[in-house]
C-alpha cells in the first residue's frame, strides 16, 4: 500500500484495504445502497469480539434491541427474531446468520423478514487489532447493502443505515471500553 492513499469519508489506506478484502458485498443494483464505517475501540480485539460474536444476545450493545431469541442451535443460518425499542419505525426483525468466524474475527448478517423497510439488508463486521495510545485497540469496520424502498432515495436510506450502524459503533465502545478499563490491559512496549 502506499502513503498517498486516500480514502473516502476518513477512511484511510489500511480500512480501504480490510475493506476490499473482507466487505465484498453482490454487485450492487441501481435500487440499493451500501456503505463502509469504521470505529476504532481502545480495547482488545478478544474483548471486542467476545460481544459482537454473540448473535443470540445484540441487545449487549445495540441499544434499539429490547430482546432477541434464536430459533434453533446457534450455527451459520440461525435465525434470531430480534424486537426493536420504541422510536424506530419497526417492532420486529428476522435476521440470519450468514457467517461466524472466529479466527478473523467476522460477522455477517442478513435480515429475512419484519415489520420494517430494510429489504434485502445484509452487513458484514469485522474486528481487526491495533495499538492505540500504547495499548491494545480494535479497529471496527460495518458495512451494508440494503434495498433503498420506494419513496426513498439513495442518500436517505444511507443516512438512515449509517446513523443506526454509528449508534450501534458507539455503543460498542463504550461497552468495551468499560469492560477494558475494568481488566486494565497493560500496556504494549513499543520499542
Amino acid at each position: 500500500m502506499n502513503g498517498n492513499c486516500n480514502g473516502r469519508g476518513g477512511i484511510g489506506c489500511v480500512e480501504s484495504e480490510y475493506i476490499r478484502r473482507h466487505h465484498t458485498h453482490d454487485d450492487l443494483a441501481d435500487h440499493q445502497c451500501s456503505s463502509a464505517l469504521v470505529k476504532h475501540i481502545k480495547a482488545p480485539v478478544q474483548l471486542v469480539w467476545s460481544l459482537v460474536r454473540r448473535f443470540d444476545q445484540p441487545q449487549k450493545y445495540k441499544p434499539f434491541i429490547s430482546r432477541c431469541v434464536v430459533l434453533g442451535n446457534l450455527e451459520i443460518g440461525s435465525l434470531r427474531e430480534v424486537d426493536v425499542r420504541s422510536g424506530l419505525p419497526a417492532t420486529t426483525s428476522t435476521e440470519r446468520l450468514e457467517l461466524l468466524d472466529d479466527d478473523e474475527h467476522i460477522l455477517s448478517i442478513r435480515i429475512v423478514g419484519g415489520d420494517h423497510r430494510l429489504k434485502n439488508y445484509s452487513s458484514i463486521i469485522s474486528l481487526h487489532p491495533e495499538i492505540i495510545d500504547g495499548r491494545p485497540g480494535t479497529l471496527v469496520i460495518e458495512s451494508f447493502v440494503v434495498d433503498v424502498p420506494d419513496g426513498n432515495t439513495k442518500d436517505e436510506t444511507c443516512y438512515f443505515v449509517e446513523a443506526l450502524i454509528k449508534c450501534n459503533l458507539k455503543s460498542l465502545a463504550d461497552v468495551s471500553e468499560h469492560l477494558a478499563v475494568q481488566d486494565r490491559t497493560e500496556p504494549i512496549n513499543c520499542m
